[in-house]
């Protein structure tokens, strides 16, 4: 309408962080490193003799 009156809205609440999504990222990378070197060594390792 009046494009000279001010609107106060309230301001939308900040994001709360989320450690348990940090924490589920680390262990799955984690588990991706060891099974990455795991096939690894399972296609180019030394024969067991």
């Amino acid at each position: 309408m009046n494009d000279n009156v001010i609107q106060f809205r309230r301001p939308k609440p900040p994001k709360t962080p989320r450690p348990g999504l940090r924490k589920l990222l680390v262990v799955l990378v984690v588990i991706a490193v060891f099974a990455a070197a795991w096939g690894y060594f399972q296609i180019f390792g030394q024969p067991v003799q």
